[in-house]
């Protein structure tokens, strides 16, 4: 089964698999050669090797052991300004329907007690490509299509490539150093943790990188995990680039009920006040919904709590980019760290899962900070 692609165009759009199909195989039981766009096969198993060559036509070709693969042939050549040839890589979780055996992702950030992993990696010399270790996230147990979230570890990168985004800080994380890019490829936001040199192999803990992720406000603890890859994107030649092992870990058993903190301090909106939009999605026993508030009044808004009430048979599951309370029908979202803030004109965005029972219909009217809205 594939899934057709979408070229990227625009200069420094590096995702990782972002826009891959679904790949094919059986079980490594011996070194097996894959050459076939997106095939794949199991190690261990317990993990999924993945030719995924997304980004060319030329040929590419992985020699995939017990413990990893290496790049045999790889002919595609892409501008080092736009996007790679390919994610050749090796992952636990699950990746367009294509599950690692025995996964327990995707799984609740807020249900995680510990995630840990090993990577050794095999370089070589006159080519363009980065060494990267993909984190991926979503607000939903997506195991199907592009994540809203992607954390990239780059601990190798070689030629005049880039992550995407721009640069936004250094920070220290299990014990290195990271230069800290951020930006969105235009299917995802994505934020990268580049080495300052190249790092041959690790032995940390993913939670780290979620938890710093989640402190810059990008992703909240009830968002999922779906799965953690390492591999290569190549532009430029790469054949003899290899993972000559990998072992990742994700256990649960961590905290069910969100830490306690104390309610923001809101303003009410002066002026002509707020308009909400809610777009919904229903089908038999569940739903999701979009909602969007714009500030109509004069003077920011600083910290917002939206309230309403659902309708009968509607119960709020989980949410992002807000948190959300529910007592009988009555929902509570207050803002998050990042998103606070509305300046005149401006709008906050959040969203939210829940279960259905019987009919759907939309909540009719909206309160934010005592004040009521209008429907955008």
């Amino acid at each position: 089964m594939k899934r057709p692609l979408r070229a990227i165009a625009a200069a420094g759009l590096l995702a990782a698999g972002s826009l891959v199909a679904v790949a094919l195989g059986g079980t490594a039981s011996a070194d097996t050669q894959i050459c076939e766009q997106f095939g794949s096969t199991v190690i261990q198993n317990r993990y999924v090797v993945q030719n995924n060559r997304w980004g060319t036509t030329a040929q590419q070709c992985i020699n995939v052991t017990s413990t990893g693969f290496e790049i045999t042939t790889q002919n595609g050549s892409n501008p080092t300004n736009g996007a790679p040839t390919a994610y050749p890589s090796v992952f636990f979780g699950c990746h367009y329907t294509n599950c690692s055996p025995g996964t327990n992702l995707p799984i609740q950030v807020s249900q995680i007690s510990s995630a840990t992993s090993s990577i050794t990696y095999k370089y070589v010399s006159g080519a363009s490509y980065n060494a990267s270790y993909d984190i991926w996230l979503d607000p939903t147990p997506k195991k199907d299509g592009v994540n809203q979230m992607e954390i990239m570890i780059w601990l190798n990168r070689q030629g005049s490539i880039q992550p995407i985004g721009s640069p936004v800080e250094t920070t220290t994380l299990v014990g290195r150093t990271w230069e800290v890019w951020r930006g969105s490829n235009g299917s995802n936001n994505v934020i990268s943790y580049v080495a300052p040199s190249p790092i041959t192999s690790m032995n940390f803990s993913v939670l780290d990188f979620i938890n710093d992720v989640k402190n810059r406000g990008a992703i909240t603890s009830s968002w999922y995990l779906t799965s953690i890859q390492a591999g290569f994107e190549p532009w430029q030649g790469g054949a003899g680039l290899g993972v000559t092992s990998f072992a990742a870990s994700v256990n649960g058993g961590g905290s069910t009920t969100p830490p306690t903190t104390p309610p923001p301090t809101t303003t009410p909106p002066t002026g002509s006040g707020c308009a909400v939009k809610y777009t919904p999605n229903a089908w038999n026993n569940g739903f999701t919904a979009d909602v969007t508030i714009t500030n109509t009044g004069s003077s920011t808004i600083n910290g917002w709590n939206l309230t309403y009430n659902l309708p009968a048979g509607q119960q709020v599951t989980n949410a992002w980019n807000a948190t959300v309370t529910q007592s009988g029908s009555t929902v509570s979202a207050r803002n998050v760290g990042f998103n606070g803030s509305i300046a005149p004109g401006g709008t906050a965005n959040f969203g939210y899962q829940g279960t259905l029972s019987g009919a759907y219909s939309s909540p009719t009217s909206f309160s934010l900070n005592g004040v009521t809205c209008s429907r955008g």
